[in-house]
């Protein structure tokens, strides 16, 4: 029997935009997540990207304004597409935008209240694959991608278990969580006061220790008004020299932190992934 229930469903590119709900014994809570399935899943089982949204997002916002499924359907890639953070009746929020509900930042957070819930790291790496892998037409064959605090999760997810993703990519990652306000607030209430724990999570540290190969992209709107006190592009950049990483980073002039950045370049970055995940 499924463990999967379909909240909603619509025919896609010839493919299936589905929203599933289900019960999250990592987060403790329901959660609900979007696929967009091609229509080469109707008669194999196709490899898939996950994409993390940033803050105040749910699993809709990707599907419904990147207009990512058209490449997605001719390439015969799935998309993958959680919450941002557990949400339901007793998990713990805050009246700020930027921690709680919409704000799990990709942690296992160590801290009360959070603690008991907020598990995201864990759900993205281990639980959601398992459960779609199963239940779902898709290989094990993934590659990772995100949007500002979901870039910030893509890397260090990627950077962690590069055995797991075959490539990373990310539009405006928060890329240096360690300095900047939002992943010092987000840090010292889910992991605690010691920021030795922290390292774990910031893309940037993470980056300046790899030594292996995995193809990353990072594309960041020169117009972004988060630029310069929030994402820290530059601090990925150094990192990826020091690593001599096999990291892309673009500036695009012009562009800021919206949506409408991600849909002009979503079809690069799908093209990117599909090199490693079509192979």
């Amino acid at each position: 029997m499924s463990t999967l229930t379909v909240v909603q469903e619509q025919k896609c590119f010839g493919g299936r935009q589905v929203r599933y709900q289900h019960t999250s014994a990592v987060l403790n809570c329901e959660m609900q997540f979007s696929v967009f399935l091609p229509p080469q899943a109707a008669t194999q089982n196709v490899p898939a990207l996950y994409w993390l949204s940033g803050l105040t997002c749910s699993d809709e916002n990707f599907s419904t304004k990147a207009g990512a499924q058209r490449v997605a359907a001719e390439l015969g890639i799935a998309l993958v597409i959680p919450d941002t953070s557990p949400r339901g009746e007793g998990v713990p929020d805050d009246a700020a935008y930027d921690l709680g509900l919409g704000a799990g930042f990709y942690v296992n957070a160590t801290q009360a209240p959070w603690a008991a819930h907020y598990q995201m790291y864990d759900y993205v790496l281990h639980e959601l694959p398992a459960l779609v892998e199963a239940e779902l037409p898709l290989s094990d064959k993934r590659a990772i991608c995100g949007h500002s605090m979901g870039g910030h999760g893509a890397l260090v997810l990627a950077l962690r278990n590069p055995q797991r993703f075959v490539s990373v990519s990310a539009f405006a990652p928060i890329a240096n969580l360690v300095n900047c306000p939002w992943g010092q607030k987000a840090f010292t209430a889910y992991l605690g006061e010691d920021q030795t724990a922290w390292v774990d999570y910031d893309a940037s540290l993470l980056l300046a220790q790899y030594r292996g190969d995995l193809p990353l992209l990072v594309d960041q709107g020169d117009a972004d008004n988060f630029l310069k006190e929030q994402l820290k592009p530059q601090a990925l950049y150094i990192a990826g020299m020091q690593a001599k990483a096999n990291l892309m980073l673009r500036m695009q002039q012009g562009y800021d932190h919206s949506y409408y950045f991600i849909a002009s370049f979503i079809e690069e970055h799908l093209r990117f992934h599909a090199q490693y995940l079509l192979e």
